[in-house]
């Protein structure tokens, strides 16, 4: 017997814009039941966020218009709700997480006062009440220290602790549907696997229906009991998340599924979406077949690579950051971020430092260029002493061995073009000092990196985020450095895009011999990326092996911990 949806969408159209209207989401169908999960999946710009939003009505009413056959809440068409009327929907009974709980969250207000605000404003309870309230939804989510979490600004907490605030907001009402809009997008695998236990659990307790939207089918594999999966704001394919796993049949979920770093066997280099559209894939034996890169080969490359001397050495690095307090602002404490690391790193060698947030992975990747003030210990590089070099010496230094930050909105700056954001620094290392040859060092620095040569003349907020990567890629080179450092600089992209700019990595590393440190909390994009894999926690070194061998058999429990974390598809 099928049970009735709680939120039924029939024919869903939106579209922005205002003289001339352009269509974003064309005509979607979904249903939604009583404690089961749909998971919408697809990449940015699909239309999967967008659908949601219009089902809240939180799009701009004068920039876009939507249009449904229906939109059914517990069986009343709510597509004529005027907004009073839907703030009596929204929170009670239609909730969302955000994506981002940073900009969720308003930074002046205390986190505790935001949610009990909610609930006042949707039931006659008095403000202790309300209190008493959301600290219970902070046990229920596992927040460490409620009470003091309450009275704690949002910049206090850590990025898993602000996502479990905005799931405790949007719980805060009991609603019989939540909408979580890429609520583990950034996360560490640990935290994104207690976030999604958490909200299975949740929903279990509450009986809600739940639409969660992600554009990782092995995320959604662990939480949705059915996913439909969008490209160019349609449906492209529906059913079981089993057999959208097992049996998709569209060449874009193909696709989305074969992008992502495999686990079980290492490639040359991974297949991405257009791929599988145009039909260059048919199944996953072709992938292994032409991409498979075999054992000895593997030892090969492993064999040349440790034939020579290291070009990093790092001994015994500390970096402390000092605790102050007290009327005269006296030192009484420090923060060990990085606490005695040594490794070496080889010429052509790609070095992953993985760990959860704060493990000290980013600090240790800054560290060695002195963007951050080493405390003690050694790093040489290429025979020279680091720690000791001084103005010209150290810009020079800072030549051979650049850094890709983890996120490219910020690291361009917004009222430069991109090709005088790639030029600068040239100019400050005196590399082309002709304006002539520089442009044209741009123009080719742009095609080597897969974008126009006309996207010099354009600004930063003009591209997508993995174009916007790919400029910062660009710069990084500009001065032909001899170490890449990469520190999270694909964590925040779709799985489809992330597959790009790991095979650009990769093919720019084996045109110019680069060698990287690549830094992130991603297990299996580290082990597809690395030669040798360094495991940090509280800033000291855990374990340091081969890469396949970290995977297939790791020495220590908090390694084990972090490979158990990893979302797959079972």
């Amino acid at each position: 017997m099928c049970k009735e949806a709680v939120l039924s969408v029939k024919g869903l159209k939106v579209s922005f814009g205002g003289g001339e209207w352009h269509e974003v989401v064309h005509g979607v169908d979904f249903d939604v039941f009583k404690g089961k999960t749909l998971g919408i999946v697809g990449e940015s710009g699909s239309g999967k966020s967008v659908s949601s939003l219009a089902v809240m009505k939180l799009l701009n009413e004068r920039r876009s218009r939507i249009t449904a056959e229906t939109i059914s809440l517990n069986g009343v068409d709510i597509r004529n709700f005027s907004q009073k009327e839907m703030c009596s929907v929204r929170g009670a009974k239609i909730a969302m997480i955000f994506q981002e709980p940073m900009t969720s969250l308003n930074p002046v207000f205390r986190c505790g006062p935001q949610i009990t605000e909610a609930i006042i404003a949707h039931e006659k309870v008095c403000n202790e009440d309300a209190k008493k309230r959301v600290i219970d939804l902070f046990k229920k989510v596992l927040l460490p220290r409620p009470e003091k979490m309450y009275d704690n600004y949002p910049h206090e907490l850590s990025g898993g602790q602000k996502q479990r605030v905005m799931i405790a907001m949007a719980l805060a009402c009991k609603p019989e549907i939540l909408i979580a809009d890429e609520p583990t997008t950034a996360l560490d695998v640990t935290v994104q696997k207690e976030i999604l236990l958490l909200l299975k659990r949740l929903q279990k307790e509450n009986g809600m229906g739940m639409i969660f939207i992600t554009h990782d089918l092995a995320v959604v594999s662990e939480i949705a009991d059915e996913i439909a999966v969008m490209h160019n704001g349609s449906i492209v394919e529906k059913g079981s998340t089993d057999d959208i796993l097992k049996k998709a049949k569209d060449p874009y979920t193909r696709g989305l599924l074969a992008c992502r770093p495999p686990m079980g066997k290492r490639l040359s280099r991974l297949p991405i979406v257009r791929e599988f559209i145009d039909g260059v894939w048919k199944n996953d034996d072709d992938i292994l077949k032409q991409l498979s890169v075999s054992a000895e080969d593997r030892r090969s490359h492993l064999e040349s690579l440790y034939s020579s001397m290291p070009l990093l050495k790092v001994e015994h690095l500390k970096t402390y950051f000092p605790l102050r307090k007290g009327l005269f602002n006296r030192v009484y404490d420090h923060v060990r971020a990085v606490d005695d690391v040594s490794f070496d790193v080889y010429p052509g060698e790609t070095l992953g430092l993985v760990g959860e947030s704060g493990c000290g992975k980013t600090t240790t990747g800054r560290s060695i260029l002195r963007l951050i003030e080493p405390t003690s210990g050694k790093i040489i590089f290429d025979g020279i002493d680091v720690m000791s070099l001084k103005g010209k010496a150290l810009r020079d230094f800072r030549k051979q061995a650049q850094i890709v930050f983890q996120d490219p909105y910020s690291s361009l700056n917004p009222r430069v073009t991109v090709g005088d954001a790639i030029a600068e620094p040239m100019e400050v290392h005196g590399i082309e000092t002709d304006a002539k040859k520089r442009r044209e060092r741009v123009a080719e620095l742009l095609r080597e990196v897969g974008l126009d040569p006309e996207s010099a003349e354009r600004y930063p907020h003009e591209f997508s985020g993995g174009q916007r990567q790919r400029i910062c890629i660009a710069r990084a080179i500009a001065v032909r450095p001899r170490l890449i450092i990469c520190d999270e600089s694909v964590s925040a992209l779709d799985v489809s895009v992330q597959a790009q700019v790991l095979n650009l990595l990769n093919r720019l590393k084996k045109d110019f011999g680069f060698t990287y440190i690549f830094i992130s909390h991603d297990l299996g994009v580290v082990r597809f990326m690395s030669d040798r894999i360094l495991v940090m926690r509280g800033g000291r070194p855990v374990e340091l092996a081969d890469a396949d061998d970290i995977f297939i058999n790791p020495k220590d429990e908090y390694t084990r911990h972090l490979i158990d974390a990893i979302p797959g598809i079972r």
